[in-house]
């Protein structure tokens, strides 16, 4: 049952990424031709400061995020909160919750929301503002489902909602991550491949798009203030293929090193890699360093640093926070606070 389950995932990762892939046109980068950008943004100070290269180590409450199989070797309950200080004063929350459920394998939940203020409507005659505001806000949540087919493999996946508004428009859509986790037979070698947003394109609908409309101005007489929609486009969401390798360089009583390197193929924008490192002290305290976007022109995207600490209260509480700070070289600095918890 296992073995058909096996090729059944392999099959729909295979055939995902072919999808990714007719996506592209040849020199064609696709950059900023998706909806839910936001979905772009990872989640998590460990995965961030190791330069986002996680994929294939991916083992704790962030892993739904970028490869849903990461939960399936996760003890106990869970729970993470993550902080994201975004460019131009731009904020995210990601809060992620995992349970145990023995034999039946791992269930999480994860919830990502912005926190933007509110932004002066503007217009030609009063471009300093006309006293009315409008608000923008993107929300995501998912459903996780992870497990173990064999002391090895892991498989995951997470269906979710994504939810936009800007002002008197919304959009909607049903996506669903998908991925994959292998230990592989050479000591210390994991690897992992996931596909995120594949779904539904979404499309700003609402009474913002509500006009007067006439449908033969040159005649007189007529009616000209007929109500009527504006049609909008439908965009695509933000997919990306993700394949990794993560590799424990030593692991010893109080030292580990961890080295993961990371290939993405995202549908709006060209190839890249990225690479980090994760150097961890008795169980306690955490130094990691990366780089992300390797081989991709003009990205703004550079090098990423971060610590954590990790403490045990009451004997098996186990008490996390992590920082992380990424470069954006023109654009200023990223920050992402995290604290967890598992029991």
């Amino acid at each position: 049952m296992k073995s058909n389950v096996f090729r059944i995932v392999l099959a729909m990762l295979f055939m995902s990424q072919i999808t990714a892939a007719q996506q592209y046109v040849s020199d064609v980068s696709k950059r900023g031709t998706t909806a839910a950008p936001f979905l772009s943004i990872g989640e998590g100070s460990r995965a961030l400061a190791m330069g986002s290269a996680f994929v294939a180590v991916a083992d704790d409450q962030s892993s739904m995020y970028w490869n849903p199989a990461g939960i399936a070797g996760l003890e106990g309950t869970g729970i993470v909160f993550d902080h994201t200080e975004w460019i131009a004063g731009i904020k995210y929350n990601y809060l992620g919750a995992t349970i145990n459920i023995g034999n039946y394998g791992v269930v999480g939940l994860n919830f990502t929301a912005s926190d933007i203020d509110d932004m002066l409507v503007t217009t030609t005659d009063n471009p300093d503002g006309n006293g009315q505001t409008f608000g923008v806000s993107d929300a995501a949540f998912g459903l996780s489902y992870g497990l173990k087919l064999t002391d090895k493999f892991e498989i995951g996946f997470n269906p979710k909602i994504v939810y936009q508004k800007i002002w008197n428009m919304s959009a909607t859509a049903i996506a669903v991550d998908m991925g994959v986790k292998y230990e592989t037979p050479f000591k210390g070698v994991t690897l992992g491949m996931s596909i995120s947003n594949f779904g539904q394109k979404m499309r700003l609908e609402g009474n913002s798009a509500l006009v007067l409309y006439d449908p033969d101005p040159l005649t007189t007489g007529n009616n000209g203030r007929i109500p009527a929609y504006l049609q909008t486009e439908e965009w695509s969401l933000p997919l990306t293929f993700r394949v990794g390798i993560a590799y424990k360089v030593f692991e010893m009583e109080q030292h580990r090193l961890i080295l993961a390197i990371d290939a993405l193929h995202p549908s709006d924008n060209y190839e890249s890699v990225n690479a980090g490192l994760e150097y961890l002290f008795n169980d306690f305290f955490a130094v990691r360093g990366g780089y992300k976007s390797l081989f991709l022109q003009d990205s703004e995207e550079s090098f990423a640093l971060g610590v954590g600490i990790k403490q045990y209260l009451m004997g098996n509480v186990e008490f996390k926070i992590d920082y992380a700070y990424q470069d954006f070289r023109r654009l200023g600095g990223v920050q992402k606070f995290s604290v967890g918890i598992v029991f």
